[in-house]
């Protein structure tokens, strides 16, 4: 039994040998406190594609600036080839602008016009609501009809009493005669004289009431003629020729008296405001031969002639070049093309194009023969 005991032991102790090596291995302890730190990562190259765009962006920056350098230089290379006594600067085109608006508050019934559409002066463009006037139109119109009614009458009465002053009249002559022969008394003449006087008085008073009469129907006439002048003001027209710039409102909106409906350009006023030198604009008089030449249309000189210069010098404005940067003053000068010209081609003005203005300050110089305009006749449109 003994010897049985003593060789049990060693095999129970390599099975329990074998089964902890089968468990799996212990983690060592991380320590709580320190920051995790991920290896660095190379950084991936630069795609194909990606490199591709940057080589664009780069060439469309540089295209831009040399076109922007290229009509920098082109501007001032063809001013340098100007004669003396022709100056120029740059600016753009404008033309006077003219708010339609209502005159009373209201709802837009109707629009007939919109943005780019040419119009005429005095043409329909809009229309408000006026059912309350016409409404009110109804009114006066039944009190202008009562008023001719009531003159009638007043006529009518007046006719009455100036009859019945006459028989009064009659019957006082006729009580004289017979009392200066004594077959009345005096008490009779009395009566026949207070009874004239009445009707006089009677008479009188009906020749002031036909008299308000006619000033009551003249008062109901003109308030029929304010509510047919506030009707037609509700029927909103072109000023002047020229073209709808904006649109302001739509169809059922409710403005107050002023608001706009649009904005129209006359075309008939279209002028370039430029800013010349102390020198320079000394020289500029009014109605001074010009030319304008947009940018957009470099090979169409448009004949124009100074209409305004500043008496006021004013610094340089930042968006204008100047020829020197000595001149630290400048004046404004505008230079307005023919509205002759302007009805001629109507369709063609553009306000807000960019172009350069050139002035004749000495009339004996004559225009290079790519700024020659033959007038408002002959010469090309603005394009």
């Amino acid at each position: 039994m003994q010897n049985f005991k003593a060789t049990d032991e060693p095999q129970r102790a390599a099975d329990e040998s074998r089964r902890l090596d089968d468990l799996p291995p212990v983690p060592a302890p991380v320590p709580a406190n320190l920051p995790a730190v991920l290896p660095p990562q190379p950084e991936p190259a630069p795609s194909g594609a990606r490199r591709r765009f940057r080589l664009i962006g780069i060439l469309l920056l540089a295209a831009v600036g040399a076109a922007g350098g290229g009509f920098w230089w082109w501007q001032h290379f063809r001013a340098a080839q100007l004669p003396p006594g022709i100056v120029w600067s740059n600016g753009r085109i404008e033309a006077d602008e003219i708010d339609v608006a209502t005159k009373f508050a209201g709802r837009i019934a109707v629009l007939f016009a919109d943005e780019g559409d040419m119009v005429k002066a005095g043409q329909v463009v809009a229309r408000m609501d006026t059912r309350d006037l016409d409404a009110s139109l109804g009114k006066a119109d039944a009190q202008a009809r009562q008023a001719e009614k009531a003159l009638d009458a007043a006529r009518a009465d007046l006719a009455q009493q100036s009859s019945q002053m006459r028989l009064s009249d009659q019957e006082l002559e006729r009580a004289k005669f017979l009392h200066g022969k004594g077959h009345i008394a005096k008490e009779i003449l009395d009566q026949r004289q207070m009874q004239f006087e009445s009707a006089t008085a009677a008479r009188d008073a009906a020749q002031a009431r036909l008299a308000q009469s006619e000033h009551g129907l003249q008062a109901a006439r003109q308030d029929v003629a304010v509510i047919q002048v506030n009707i037609a003001d509700n029927t909103l027209v072109a000023p002047r020729d020229g073209r709808i710039q904006y649109r302001l409102a739509n169809v059922g909106e409710v403005l107050p008296a002023g608001g706009k409906v649009f904005t129209t350009l006359d075309i008939a006023s279209v002028y370039m405001d430029i800013f010349l030198p102390t020198a320079e604009a000394g020289r500029a008089v009014l109605g001074a031969d010009s030319r304008i030449v947009l940018d957009a249309l470099p090979d169409r000189p448009i004949p124009a002639a100074v209409s305004f210069v500043s008496g006021q010098a004013q610094f340089t404005p930042k968006a204008v070049e100047t020829k020197s940067e000595r001149d630290k003053l400048m004046f404004r000068v505008r230079v307005r093309v023919a509205p002759d010209l302007l009805r001629a081609h109507a369709t063609d003005v553009r306000a807000g194009l960019p172009g350069v203005a050139y002035v004749r300050t000495d009339p004996a110089v004559e225009w290079p023969a790519r700024l020659k305009g033959t007038g408002p006749e002959g010469a090309k449109g603005p394009g």
